[in-house]
């Protein structure tokens, strides 16, 4: 009732307004079409100057002043309203109502041209408002990336939900002031397109689907390492939207997939390693077979003066005596009973370095173990985790610790097998045609 009362208080002021000008004009003995020409004209002059008066007092309150207040408090959030321009749409939305309660007033000798502007500014304050609202809600979505609880969270695929309804919305006003019918009307027919806008909105639908899913199952998130070969995908995600999400490889380029792929395909997600504070190292030296061989006790004595090596060295010795012993084994042949290898040797050696390694995780699994041998020769693994998950820190490590064992390798009479280069060539060249 009190919003009615100011309505009407405005449009009777204006109309006043209207009627002193309109006589005023009349006084110079034109025609009445004329006076009333004249007279919008002169007050839609009037009018904008005033808007413009008002625009610059408004723009100069939210912008300047509330801009100075906001970035003198501790606060974070207020800043975010700054840098989403709420100020500026709320200033804007300001003029609109003003020029939305003065414009219509003042063309009343033109009916039509009223009308029309009248919903020309019906138009524009839904604008307004959608620019308002969209900016409160990108405020509220960078608030929630700041906070733990959203940091890593899907947000953008929600805001862009609440975004396309509001743009359903303010579609359906505008059409239904420019058509004159109701709103619920417009909404009813839209039943039977019910299968078209699947149709058009399926990829919509199916991110929005698969960003709830994805967040509900925490399967990815903002700022994970995953890996999808299909699509090139080999980076940390930068943001999940409702439509699709973008990739930063490790060579620095952005791939964009579908946000459903995530569910309709299969990926590695590395936040587990992360997450543990190791990354695995699973590499294996392949070791040439016909290099293995029994130990003799020079070769074992010469070994001992490997620090690291004694202590296992002398109890093997012990165990090994101790069997040996008991079960009446003759020594004079190598294969009887337990006797000490140098691929064994150079197994616990190679786990003993590692358990001395400072860049080893030794809370994780650490093995030195044999696999299948093939036609490149024994291959011995170390499956290990590296104490970080930086990628420079794993590959120093990792290279460090396996220069090493290629350079301490020697020591134990073994042999690396690569496929033959040419000075081997040359080599056995020479062999076969020099003299005996």
């Amino acid at each position: 009732m009190k919003e009615t009362t100011i309505l009407n208080f405005s449009e009777q002021s204006t109309s006043a307004v209207y009627q002193e000008t309109f006589e005023w004009i009349k006084s110079f003995g034109l025609a009445d079409h004329v006076n009333h020409l004249l007279v919008s004209a002169t007050l839609f002059l009037a009018t904008c100057i005033l808007l413009a008066i008002v625009y610059y007092i408004t723009r100069y309150l939210f912008n300047t002043l509330a801009s100075s207040f906001i970035k003198k408090t501790n606060t974070d959030w207020d800043d975010r309203l700054l840098d989403n321009r709420v100020q500026v749409h709320l200033s804007r939305l300001f003029l609109v109502l003003i020029a939305q309660q003065v414009f219509p007033f003042i063309f009343v000798g033109f009916p039509v041209f009223s009308s029309t502007l009248s919903t020309l500014l019906s138009i524009l304050m839904i604008f307004a408002i959608y620019a308002l609202i969209n900016s409160i809600l990108r405020t509220v979505r960078d608030i929630l990336r700041s906070t733990k609880a959203f940091g890593n969270k899907p947000v953008d695929s929600y805001l862009q939900v609440i975004q396309i309804f509001l743009i359903f919305v303010v579609g359906m006003l505008i059409v239904s002031l420019l058509t004159g019918k109701s709103p619920w009307l417009f909404l009813a027919s839209l039943g039977a397109a019910s299968a078209i806008l699947m149709l058009v909105f399926k990829d919509t639908i199916l991110g929005f689907v698969a960003s709830i899913q994805v967040s509900a199952n925490d399967s990815v998130r903002v700022g994970d390492w995953i890996e999808m070969p299909k699509y090139g995908v080999d980076g940390d995600v930068l943001q999940i939207n409702l439509n699709n999400v973008r990739i930063q490889n490790w060579d620095k380029t952005i791939v964009t997939i579908p946000t459903y792929t995530l569910l309709s395909d299969s990926f590695k997600n590395y936040r587990g390693m992360q997450d543990s504070g190791g990354r695995r190292i699973k590499r294996a030296i392949n070791i040439k077979i016909s290099s293995i061989r029994y130990v003799t006790l020079e070769e074992v004595q010469e070994l001992k003066k490997i620090a690291l090596l004694k202590p296992y060295i002398e109890k093997r010795e012990e165990e090994i005596a101790a069997f040996n012993k008991k079960e009446g084994i003759d020594e004079t042949v190598l294969v009887n009973g337990r006797r000490m290898t140098n691929i064994g040797l150079f197994r616990a050696y190679a786990m003993a370095y590692a358990r001395k390694n400072p860049g080893i995780h030794q809370e994780l699994t650490l093995l030195v173990r044999q696999l299948a041998p093939t036609e490149h020769g024994l291959p011995l693994e170390l499956y290990m985790f590296t104490k970080g998950t930086q990628w420079a820190f794993f590959e120093d490590t990792m290279s460090d610790l396996f220069d090493h064992l290629f350079a301490a390798i020697k020591y134990f009479h073994l042999e690396v097998f690569e496929l033959p280069a040419s000075d081997d060539l040359r080599r056995v060249m020479v062999e076969k045609t020099s003299p005996l």
